[in-house]
């Protein structure tokens, strides 16, 4: 889809968001738990704190500092799903993860999964870069036009490269998973290991990854941006309720049942790693939901539907 043609800000007619005016795309995969007899079971998200009632849990997205907001058309990715090893997650630093002993918890981040039970759940941390090349909106691998600060970090100061000289806000999400019923470590596997796993198929989460696709309706991110905006509420942006928000839904586009007890990732997705670059096989035969078969998904290319039964 062409970035300069689809303005997801103007065509989008709901969103989830509190503020009324954002119709961006927040998007991270979905984890799994994996019991000892090798099935797999969705781990619900939970809501942050001050945000109950949130359907289905959803993030916490904060925009942080006042810079010129985003283009119409903006999308980046952080993070890769094929990683998983710490020197491959190294590149994007700033992708962590929390083991919440209270819903206050902020400190002991970790660049793996949690190795213990977590008392109030794991929480995914997704810093994007803060530096952007000036002129791209999106590349075909949707990363190459942003970048982390040369030294240090965007907390810190730290100043950006000279092939990306522009600072962004930074866009942060914090996303927290409901693991509380797994803690039990006699539901682990016998050999200790951690029991989690993403959609993709990795259980070291140095996969972990996000998306995002800017959407704010025209100029209302730099308003709030002008405006010094702090928490939920900000007086130059249109609020709704979050039953509002719950109301705006998305209507399956596969067949596919992923809740309950399942013998499989959806997909029929294999756990991968830790051996480098182990991601780059199972994107193969995907979805046997009517019998959808893909060629290879390498990162940064468009998937390529082979073919598909609809009997």
């Amino acid at each position: 889809m062409d970035p300069t043609r689809h303005n997801i800000g103007e065509e989008a007619t709901c969103t989830t968001c509190t503020f009324a005016e954002d119709f961006s795309n927040y998007w991270t995969a979905t984890l799994f738990f994996r019991a000892r007899n090798g099935s797999y079971i969705r781990v619900p998200q939970r809501p942050n704190v001050d945000f109950d009632g949130a359907r289905g849990g959803g993030m916490t997205v904060y925009y942080t500092a006042s810079f010129t907001a985003f283009q119409p058309g903006f999308r980046m990715i952080v993070g890769s799903p094929m990683y998983r090893t710490a020197a491959e997650a190294s590149k994007f630093r700033q992708l962590t993860f929390t083991c919440l002993d209270t819903m206050y918890t902020r400190t002991g981040e970790t660049t793996s999964m949690p190795t213990q039970p977590c008392k109030e759940g794991i929480m995914a941390n997704v810093r994007f870069p803060t530096c952007w090349d000036g002129k791209t909106l999106d590349p075909p691998n949707h990363t190459d036009h942003v970048a982390y600060p040369a030294s240090g970090t965007f907390e810190s100061g730290g100043a950006c490269p000279s092939t990306h000289p522009v600072r962004i806000p930074q866009v942060f999400y914090e996303v927290i998973w409901d693991t509380r019923k797994f803690n039990d470590k006699s539901l682990w596997p016998e050999d200790g290991s951690q029991p989690f796993v993403w959609s993709y198929g990795d259980f070291t989460g140095y996969g972990t990854h996000g998306d995002y696709v800017f959407g704010w309706k025209g100029d209302s991110l730099q308003r709030a941006m002008d405006t010094n905006c702090d928490g939920p509420s900000c007086a130059a942006l249109k609020s709704q309720s979050i039953a509002t928000g719950n109301q705006c839904r998305q209507d399956k586009k596969v067949a596919e049942n992923i809740d309950g007890w399942l013998s499989e990732l959806p997909g029929a997705v294999k756990v991968t790693g830790p051996q480098p670059g182990a991601g780059t096989v199972w994107w193969q035969d995907l979805h046997r939901v009517h019998d959808l078969r893909f060629g290879v998904d390498l990162q940064g290319s468009k998937r390529l539907l082979l073919s598909v039964s609809l009997s």
